[in-house]
C-alpha cells in the first residue's frame, strides 16, 4: 500500500466530505416597532405633558427658596444649624441641586415620552465633513426641533422657559454678589486717620524720618492695624482686619528733594524727601513693590504698570490709568512719620464711579 493510501484512510470522515458553501445571512432588518403608551394614548400624552411641566414648575419653586435662603439665613459669628451643619450651606446646596435635578428629570421624560420615536440607521461616513454633510446636519436639527413637539406643546415649552429664566436671572446675581463686596464706596476712605502713625507692616514698628536713607523702599501700614485694647486684645481683626490692611497699605520712599516734582497742591506732602504713596496698583489692584532706586520708578508685577513716584507716581508704562493715590506726610511730636489725612482719592483699580474727592 502506498503512503497516499494510506493517508488517505486515516483522513478524518468530515475532512473527506465535501463542506457545502456558506449562504451569506440574510439583513434581519428592524425589529417591529413598540409603540409607547403616549404615542396611542391621548389621555397619557396629556398626562405625560403635565408630568414633565411639573417638574420645569417644581424647579422654578427650588430656584425662588435658593433665594430666599440666601437672604434668610444667617452667616457669620451666630450661624443657623442644621442637624448641625450650616443652614446656609445646606439650604443653599439643596434648593440648587433641586432646581437642575428638576430640569434634568423633566427633559428627560419629555425626550422618553413626548419626542418622536422612530428608529435611524446612520451610514458611517469619513471624518472630514463635507458641504453636504454640514447641511445635512443643519437639517437635522431642524428636523429635530421639529420632531421635538416644542411649537406644538405650548405648556411644556413654556414651563421649560419659565424654570431656566427663573434660575438663569437671580442664582448668577447672588452667587457672584458672594464674589465680595461691590465698589460702591468701599475704596473711597481707608482706616488712615489724622496723626496716625505709619508702621512697618510686619512688625508694626513706627518709623522716624532717620530711619530711611535716600533710595530705601518700605512697605508700611496704619499703626491702628497693630493696637489693642486694655486686655490685649487687638482693636481690628478677622475679616475687617484684613480688608483694611488691604486696603491701608502703602510704600514709603525716600527721594533727594530735589528731585522731586510734587503734584499741585502737595508741596507739603512729604517729609525731608520722603513720600508715601497706595500700594495697591490702580490697574487691577496687584501689590506694587518693584522699585528702581536710580529712575525713581515702581513697577505693578503683574502688567507691568509703572508709576514715577518722583513725580506723584504718574504713569509712565503700562495699562494702568490713574497715579497712585498718595497719603500726606507729617512727623508728630516724638519724631515718628504720621498720616495727615486719609487718601484724598479712592485707592484700588479703576472702576466707574472713582473719582477725586
Amino acid at each position: 500500500m502506498s503512503s497516499h493510501d494510506v493517508h488517505d484512510e486515516h483522513l478524518p470522515a468530515h475532512r473527506s466530505e465535501t463542506t457545502p458553501a456558506t449562504e451569506p445571512i440574510a439583513d434581519p432588518g428592524l425589529p417591529a416597532h413598540q409603540w409607547r403608551p403616549t404615542d396611542v394614548d391621548p389621555a397619557a400624552e396629556k398626562r405625560a405633558e403635565r408630568q414633565v411641566a411639573t417638574m420645569f414648575g417644581l424647579s422654578a419653586v427650588c430656584t425662588v427658596l435658593f433665594v430666599v435662603s440666601y437672604f434668610v439665613f444667617e452667616i457669620g459669628e451666630v450661624t443657623t444649624t442644621i442637624a448641625g451643619l450650616g443652614a446656609s450651606t445646606v439650604a443653599l446646596g439643596t434648593t440648587l441641586a433641586g432646581a437642575l435635578l428638576f430640569i434634568g428629570i423633566g427633559i428627560i421624560q419629555w425626550a422618553r415620552k413626548l419626542m418622536s420615536d422612530h428608529e435611524i440607521v446612520e451610514m458611517r461616513h469619513p471624518a472630514a465633513s463635507s458641504d453636504a454633510d454640514r447641511a445635512e446636519t443643519v437639517a437635522a436639527f431642524n428636523t429635530g426641533l421639529e420632531e421635538s413637539g416644542i411649537g406644538r406643546r405650548p405648556l411644556v415649552r413654556n414651563s421649560l422657559l419659565g424654570a431656566i429664566g427663573v434660575l438663569a436671572l437671580p442664582v448668577p446675581v447672588v452667587l457672584l454678589r458672594d464674589l465680595g463686596p461691590l465698589p460702591g464706596d468701599t475704596l473711597k476712605s481707608t482706616i488712615w486717620e489724622p496723626d496716625m502713625r505709619v508702621v512697618r507692616d510686619v512688625t508694626g514698628t513706627p518709623i522716624r524720618p532717620a530711619d530711611l536713607e535716600v533710595g530705601d523702599l518700605v512697605n508700611a501700614e496704619p499703626a491702628a492695624l497693630f493696637e489693642t485694647d486694655e486686655e490685649g486684645e487687638p482693636l481690628v481683626e478677622g475679616v475687617e482686619l484684613q480688608v483694611e490692611k488691604a486696603k491701608g497699605a502703602v510704600i514709603l520712599v525716600r527721594i533727594e528733594p530735589d528731585d522731586i516734582t510734587p503734584g499741585p497742591g502737595r508741596d507739603d506732602w512729604g517729609v525731608d524727601g520722603i513720600l508715601c504713596y497706595s500700594k495697591i496698583c490702580t490697574h487691577v489692584g496687584c501689590p506694587i513693590s518693584l522699585y528702581e532706586r536710580t529712575t525713581h520708578h515702581v513697577l505693578c508685577p503683574c502688567h507691568q504698570s509703572t508709576f514715577d513716584l518722583a513725580d506723584a507716581a504718574k504713569v509712565v508704562f503700562g495699562p494702568a490709568a490713574r497715579p497712585l493715590p498718595q497719603l500726606p506726610l507729617a512727623v508728630d511730636s516724638e519724631g515718628y512719620l504720621v498720616a495727615q489725612r486719609d487718601f484724598d482719592e479712592p485707592v484700588g483699580p479703576s472702576f466707574w464711579e472713582r473719582d477725586s474727592r
